[in-house]
């Protein structure tokens, strides 16, 4: 259920991270290699980025498979980001919401993704959305869908002053312990640093070694040996220091 893949690093074209690779992000969305759930990814797409010396990402979003997208070849061209957070959707459910439930969603400096679903939705988070979510919260979802109820609990957490990694885990544990058998890769960015979980499907990070250029995604996109698979059931996160999985255990009961 969705691809999804963020980028810190130096300045590079959208379309190094998102097309050129021989197993791109475009070509996940019709031929992943490592998905465990559904195969085709054609129910809307988006990118964010960040540019120099402003902390709040751009976005470009549409409702259709990114692989039909006029625009998109120009945008990935000549758009060159430091950083970015982009995924292609398998929707859980079709809505008529189009390009509002395109991850990745986003509010002030953060960028979020789910790849997965909440089992039993709506009927198994009903009362776990009411719990923890305000009225108002619950009225602003982004859409009608799991991954914008995932990333208003999400959000709550980084209002209050949350870390990425705490920020997801947290989420993760509420979702998993009412609607269990849910799969929660969830992957945020902030511009600055990346979270993520694997939790149901794949997992994986580039990092070149000295901290200068991280990947995660849901799979790799080129052979490259370096590429590192993440255990399910774990927290990453990326920082200046480098690169850090916590298993998910020793934050969840």
């Amino acid at each position: 259920m969705c691809r999804h893949i963020a980028y810190l690093g130096p300045e590079v074209a959208l379309g190094r991270v998102l097309v050129d690779p021989v197993w791109s992000l475009v070509r996940q969305s019709y031929a992943p290699r490592r998905q465990r759930h559904g195969t085709v990814n054609a129910d809307g797409f988006g990118i964010g980025w960040y540019a120099e010396g402003d902390p709040v990402p751009a976005r470009y979003r549409r409702p259709g498979p990114i692989w039909g997208d006029p625009g998109l070849a120009d945008i990935t061209r000549v758009v060159r980001s430091r950083a970015l957070l982009a995924a292609v959707r398998d929707a859980t459910v079709v809505t008529g919401e189009g390009e509002a439930a395109a991850a990745p969603f986003t509010d002030g400096p953060w960028l979020f993704s789910h790849n997965g679903a909440v089992r039993d939705w709506p009927d198994a988070v009903a009362a776990l959305a009411v719990e923890e979510l305000p009225p108002r919260a619950l009225l602003g979802l982004a859409a009608r869908t799991d991954s914008a109820l995932v990333w208003a609990l999400v959000l709550r957490r980084l209002r209050a002053g949350d870390g990425l990694g705490t920020a997801l885990a947290e989420p993760v544990r509420e979702v998993a312990a009412a609607a269990p058998g849910s799969r929660l890769n969830l992957l945020l960015t902030d511009g600055v640093g990346i979270a993520a979980t694997a939790w149901g499907d794949s997992l994986w990070y580039l990092a070149d070694g000295e901290g200068h250029r991280t990947v995660v995604a849901s799979e790799p996109y080129d052979d490259d040996p370096r590429w590192v698979e993440v255990p399910d059931r774990t927290l990453l996160t990326v920082s200046r220091s480098g690169v850090a999985c916590t298993p998910l255990k020793e934050i969840l009961p």
